[in-house]
C-alpha cells in the first residue's frame, strides 16, 4: 500500500482516490477510510492492485515530464501503438480535433471518461465515418489523475469500451489557491504558446459546502510547413531526385488518332516558358522538366504552405462543488465548460483548380489530344498575407454538468449514489472553398473559351481551343476572391444520462473477507446532428456541389438508452477472490430496439503479500454509433491507385506502381450510414502478475487477447481497389461475396476509368489481438544524495489481424508492410521510461518515449521486406525512434516553484526516413507516428496564495 501511494510522484503508479476524505471516526462514513475506489470496479477495497491492470498519471507526472495537453499525454502513451490523424495529415476530416487510442485498435473502442461520467462526442466524424472523443479541451492544469484502464470493460462500462477506458480525473480540493503561469517556444521557430490557470477552494457553513473554482486560457500559433527543413520543400534526398510541384500543368493523352487512347504525359504549351510566373511562390516559380512526362511550371517549396501544427486558442472552467446536507447525505455539483478555436491551412496541395473535376478531359484540336489542366494558387495570387489569410477556422463550445447526491441509508452497510449529467458540443466549422460555378466560369472565360463540340473519336469529351498564355498567367487577388469564400458547417452531440448507484462494502462474510456488491441503473437519451453548408450537398443527380472539388458528411437522429450493472466481489479465501460482473444495454432508436448482454469473471490469487496472480475473461461490444446508424448519403473526392488498369493496360502489378498512369487515380466517392447495423462483438481476456519484492519496487506484466466479431467497417477505397484486381485477374473467386462487392461497388465509365466508389458501412469485418504489457516502479534512496525513482511502460503488439470481408483472407497488420499503412500504420512495440532525481528543493526528470520498428515506405509500395531500389534504397524497417524529455523543478520556498523544461531536447527528426522516401513528397517521413516540431522549451512559474513560507 506505502509503495502504490508513494509511486504517483515518481512514475506511473496505481494509487486511487480515497473515499469520504473528509469523514471523521465518529460518524458513519469512518468505516470506508481504509477502502479505496478502482478504475475498473465499482465497490471500494483495501487491495490497490486488483484483477485489473490500471495504469495511473498523476499530475505530478504530467508537469515533470513537459507534457502540454491531454492529448500529448495519452498520443505518448505505450498503449498507442497506433498511427493517428490530426493537426499533421492536411485536409483530414477532423484535423482541427486531437484524437488517442489503445492498442492500434480505432480512437472510437476506448472509453473517456472525466469524473467517471462519459464524455461528450466529437460532432464532425473522424475519417468522415466514426464517433469519437476529441481530447484536447480538458484543462490540463486542473487534472489530478488520468486512469487507463486496458482491456475490454463493457460488463462495467457499456458499449465503446473495447480496447478499454480511461478515466480523467479533475481535482476537487485545493489546500491553498495556485497560480500557473507557462510559456514556450520551439527552437526551430512556430508553435509559441502561453497559458495561464488559477484555480482555489474555499468552505462555507461550518465546513459543510466545500468549492474548488478553476480556469486555465491558453493561446498557441499554429507551425508551418516552411518552417522545419523535412517539410519546407519536396523531398531532395530522396530516391528519385526532387519534383517540383505541377503548378501551371497540361496533361493528358497525346496522338490518340494512331495510339488508340494514346500516350500519357505532359504537353508544354506556355510560348513564355513560364517567364510570366515566375515571381510565384516567392519567386521560385519556374520551368521544370519530370522525365518520363515533360515540361510544366512549377515550384520546389510549396508543401511548405501549409501547417503542420494547429494554432490553437482555448479556456475552460471547472467547478466542483459538496454540500453536506447531514452526516449520511451529501450534494455534489461538477461542471465543466470548454472553448477553443483551432486554425490550420491544408497548403497549394488542396488549393487549385482543373478541368478534370469536371469534364474528365477536354480535346484540343491542335495537339489532337485529350488533356486537362491543372492549377495551384500562389499566395501572390491570394494576396494579404497569402496562406495565412485563407485558414480553417473550427470552433467549439462544450460542457458536461453533473448534479447529485449520495450517502448511507441509515445505520446499514448501504450507500447510494443518484446523479443526473447533462452534455453538450457545438462545433462551427468555417472552411475556405472554390465556389464550383464562379471558378469554372472564370477559367472558361480566360481560358478555355468556348466549347466546339464533343471530341472526334468517342463522342464523350467537349471541344474546347484554350488560351493557353492566359493560362500561365498569375491572377489579381480580386480575382481570385471573386470565386473563393468560406462555408459555415454546424454540428453538436448532445447527452443526458441519469444514473443511480447502490453499494455495500459488506454485504456478507466469506473465509477471504467481506463480499460486496454494487448495482447501478442508468437510463437517457442522446443526439447527433451534422449539418453542413447546404452549398457542401451535392446534387442527387449531377453528384456535384456547390464548392467545386468538395463535399461534405451530413446526418441526424437521436436515441434512448438503458442499462443496468451489477458487479459482486467475493473473498473466497485469504489469498483468493473472484468478480463477476454483468451489463445489460438497450438503445431505442424509433421502433427499433438494439440490445447487448455482457459479463467478466476476475480472479486475483495472492499466495504471499508481495505477489499477485491476475486474470479476467469477459465479453465486450460497441452499439452502432448515431452517425452509424443516421449518417446520409454523402460524397467525398479523392484519388486511389486503378491497380486493374496498371495491371491490365500496363503490366504494373501491386507494390510496383510509381511509374504506372493510374497509379493516382481520382474519383468520387459515396458512403453513408446503415439502420441495419448489429453491435460489435468482442471476446476479451487478460492474465498477469504483480510482484512488490520491497515497499519502494513493483513491477507487473500482463497479457490481452481481443477477438472482435461483427465490426462495422467502412470499406476502404484503397483496399477495394486492390480486391477488385485480385478477382478482375482471377486471384481471388470472382463468385464470392467479397468480390461481387468489390466489383459491384466500383463503378467504371466507357473508357474504363474508375468514376465512382461506393464505400458503405457494414458488419462485415473481424479483428483479432494479442498485445503483452509490462511497467516498473522503483524509487531508491541515496542518502544525502536525495532519492531517485524510477518508472517504465512497454508495449508488444503480438499479433494483430483483419478480415475487412468474411471470406476474404485475413490482413496481417504488424507485418504486411503495405496494410499497416493503410490503416494509419502500425508499431508493434511502444515504451517510455522516465528517472526523476529529488534533491532537497531541486527535482530532475528525464522521460524517453520510444516508438518501435515501423516498415518503410518502400516496404509498403511492394509489400515486402525483400526490395531493393535502382538507387541502392532498400525496402525494409524504419529503425526504432526516441525522444526524450528533461525538466528541472526549483522550490526555493513553499509557495513558488520555478519549472524549466524541454521536450525533444536532443531536437531528433525523423530525417533517417526521407532517403526512402521518393523526391515526390513534401512529407518524407510516416506523419501518422512521427512529427517534425523538434526541440520544445517551456518555462513556468507556479505560485501558491496563502501556503506559509
Amino acid at each position: 500500500m506505502f509503495a502504490a501511494l508513494l509511486l504517483p510522484a515518481t512514475g506511473a503508479a496505481f494509487a486511487q482516490e480515497t473515499q469520504d476524505e473528509q469523514a471523521t471516526t465518529d460518524t458513519p462514513q469512518a468505516r470506508t477510510l481504509d477502502r479505496v475506489t478502482v478504475t475498473g470496479s465499482l465497490i471500494p477495497q483495501t487491495e490497490i492492485e486488483t484483477f485489473t491492470p490500471v495504469t495511473v498519471i498523476s499530475a505530478e507526472d504530467i508537469q515533470m515530464r513537459g507534457f502540454t495537453g491531454l492529448s500529448e499525454v495519452l498520443q505518448q502513451s505505450s498503449y498507442q501503438t497506433g498511427g493517428l490523424q490530426g493537426g499533421q495529415t492536411s485536409a483530414s476530416f477532423t484535423q482541427g480535433a486531437e484524437a488517442a487510442g489503445m492498442f492500434g485498435l480505432d480512437p472510437g473502442y476506448t472509453k473517456y471518461l472525466i469524473n467517471g461520467r462519459p464524455m461528450a462526442n466529437y460532432p464532425a466524424l473522424y475519417n468522415g465515418s466514426d464517433t469519437f472523443n476529441n481530447i484536447s479541451g480538458i484543462p490540463i492544469d486542473l487534472v489530478e489523475r488520468i486512469e487507463i484502464l486496458p482491456g475490454g470493460q463493457s460488463s462495467l462500462y457499456g458499449s465503446d469500451a473495447i480496447a478499454g477506458v480511461v478515466n480523467v480525473i479533475l481535482k476537487k480540493d485545493l489546500d491553498h489557491g495556485v497560480l500557473t503561469v507557462r510559456g514556450g517556444a520551439f527552437s526551430e521557430g512556430g508553435g509559441s504558446s502561453v497559458r495561464f490557470s488559477l484555480a482555489d477552494s474555499f468552505s462555507a457553513m461550518d465546513g459543510r459546502l466545500n468549492v474548488l473554482a478553476g480556469v486555465q486560457y491558453e493561446t498557441r500559433d499554429p507551425i508551418w510547413g516552411y518552417q522545419r527543413d523535412l517539410t519546407d520543400k519536396y523531398n531532395n534526398v530522396g530516391y528519385t531526385p526532387a519534383t517540383a510541384s505541377r503548378d501551371y500543368l497540361v496533361y493528358g493523352y497525346s496522338d490518340i488518332a494512331n495510339q488508340g487512347f494514346g500516350n500519357y504525359g505532359y504537353v508544354f504549351a506556355d510560348p513564355n516558358d513560364c517567364a510570366n510566373v515566375t515571381g510565384q511562390f516567392g519567386g521560385t516559380e519556374g520551368l521544370q522538366n519530370r522525365p518520363g512526362f515533360g515540361e510544366y511550371c512549377g515550384s520546389f517549396i510549396t508543401p511548405g504552405y501549409r501547417t503542420i501544427r494547429n494554432g490553437k486558442d482555448s479556456g475552460q472552467l471547472y467547478t466542483h462543488a459538496t454540500f453536506d446536507v447531514s452526516n449520511s447525505f451529501q450534494l455534489y455539483g461538477d461542471l465543466l465548460y470548454s472553448y477553443e478555436s483551432v486554425e490550420n491551412a491544408t497548403g497549394s496541395n488542396y488549393t487549385w483548380w482543373g478541368t478534370g473535376a469536371k469534364y474528365g478531359y477536354y480535346y484540343d484540336p491542335d495537339f489532337d489530344a485529350l488533356l486537362n489542366l491543372q492549377r495551384a494558387f500562389s499566395p501572390e495570387d491570394i494576396g494579404g498575407a497569402g496562406y495565412r489569410d485563407i485558414m480553417n477556422t473550427d470552433r467549439s463550445n462544450s460542457y458536461m454538468l453533473t448534479l447529485g447526491g449520495n450517502g448511507i441509508f441509515g445505520d446499514s452497510n448501504w450507500e447510494y449514489d443518484v446523479g443526473l449529467t447533462r452534455t453538450e458540443y457545438k462545433l462551427t466549422e468555417r472552411s475556405w472553398v472554390r465556389w464550383a460555378d464562379p471558378i469554372d466560369d472564370y477559367f472558361t472565360e480566360n481560358v478555355l473559351g468556348p466549347q466546339l463540340g464533343m471530341d472526334p473519336y468517342f463522342g464523350a469529351y467537349p471541344v474546347f481551343q484554350p488560351d493557353y498564355a492566359a493560362f500561365y498567367t498569375p491572377m489579381s487577388p480580386v480575382d481570385f476572391a471573386s470565386f473563393t469564400g468560406y462555408a459555415t458547417t454546424e454540428s453538436k452531440t448532445w447527452d443526458n444520462m441519469l444514473r443511480a448507484q447502490v453499494t455495500n462494502s459488506e454485504l456478507f462474510s466469506l473465509p477471504g473477507g467481506n463480499a460486496g456488491l454494487a448495482v447501478v441503473v442508468e437510463g437517457g437519451n442522446q443526439g447527433w446532428d451534422y449539418s453542413p453548408d447546404p452549398r457542401l450537398i451535392e446534387d442527387p443527380v449531377t453528384l456535384e456541389s456547390e464548392v467545386w472539388g468538395q463535399t461534405s458528411v451530413s446526418g441526424s437522429g437521436h436515441r434512448s438508452r438503458y442499462a443496468v450493472t451489477g458487479e459482486l466481489r467475493m473473498p473466497l479465501l485469504e489469498p483468493l477472490t473472484v468478480t463477476l460482473s454483468g451489463r445489460y444495454d438497450a438503445f431505442d432508436v424509433a421502433s427499433n430496439t438494439t440490445d447487448k448482454p455482457t459479463y467478466s469473471i476476475g480472479l486475483e490469487y495472492r499466495p504471499v503479500q508481495s505477489l499477485l496472480f491476475r486474470g479476467k475473461y469477459g465479453t465486450a461490444f460497441r452499439a452502432p454509433t448515431l452517425s452509424d446508424v443516421f449518417q446520409g448519403i454523402s460524397g467525398y473526392y479523392s484519388s486511389v491507385t486503378d491497380y486493374y488498369r496498371c495491371w491490365d493496360e500496363q503490366g504494373y502489378a501491386p507494390g510496383n506502381t510509381d511509374d504506372c498512369t493510374y497509379d493516382s487515380s481520382q474519383f468520387f466517392g459515396q458512403q453513408s450510414g446503415n439502420p441495419d447495423l448489429e453491435p460489435i462483438e468482442a471476446d476479451v481476456w487478460n492474465a498477469g502478475v504483480v510482484w512488490a519484492p520491497t515497499s519502494t519496487l513493483s513491477m507487473s506484466v500482463d497479457y490481452y487477447s481481443w477477438d472482435i466479431e461483427n465490426e462495422v467497417d467502412l470499406q476502404s477505397a484503397e483496399q477495394l481497389a486492390l480486391l477488385e484486381y485480385f478477382c478482375r485477374t482471377g486471384q481471388a473467386d470472382m463468385n464470392s461475396q467479397a468480390c461481387q462487392a468489390a466489383t459491384t461497388w466500383i463503378v467504371r465509365g466507357a473508357t474504363g476509368a474508375i468514376e465512382t466508389i461506393y464505400t458503405p458501412k457494414v458488419n462485415v469485418a473481424q479483428q483479432k489481438l494479442e498485445a503483452v504489457t509490462a511497467s516498473l516502479n522503483w524509487v531508491v534512496d541515496i542518502g544525502r544524495f536525495g532519492s531517485l525513482a524510477f518508472a517504465g511502460n512497454y508495449t508488444n503488439n503480438l499479433e494483430h489481424t483483419v478480415r475487412p470481408l468474411p471470406d476474404s483472407p485475413d490482413i496481417d497488420l504488424l507485418r504486411d508492410p503495405y496494410y499497416m499503412w493503410i490503416y494509419d500504420a502500425y508499431a508493434k512495440t511502444r515504451a517510455d521510461a522516465s528517472v526523476a532525481w529529488n534533491l532537497g528543493k531541486w527535482t530532475t526528470t528525464l522521460y524517453a518515449n520510444r516508438i518501435g520498428k515501423t516498415p518503410n515506405y518502400l516496404a509498403y509500395l511492394n509489400r515486402t521486406f525483400d526490395y531493393e531500389h535502382s538507387s541502392g534504397e532498400k525496402a525494409g524497417w524504419w529503425k526504432p525512434y526516441t525522444t526524450y524529455n528533461m525538466s528541472v523543478n526549483y522550490t526555493p520556498i513553499e509557495t513558488l516553484q520555478f519549472s524549466l523544461m524541454a521536450n525533444n531536447v536532443f531536437n531528433d527528426m525523423p530525417d533517417h526516413q526521407a532517403n526512402n522516401h521518393p523526391g515526390t513528397t513534401g512529407t518524407p517521413y510516416n506523419n501518422y507516428f512521427y512529427n517534425t516540431y523538434g526541440r520544445a522549451i517551456y518555462f513556468e512559474a507556479r505560485y501558491k496564495f496563502g501556503a506559509s513560507n
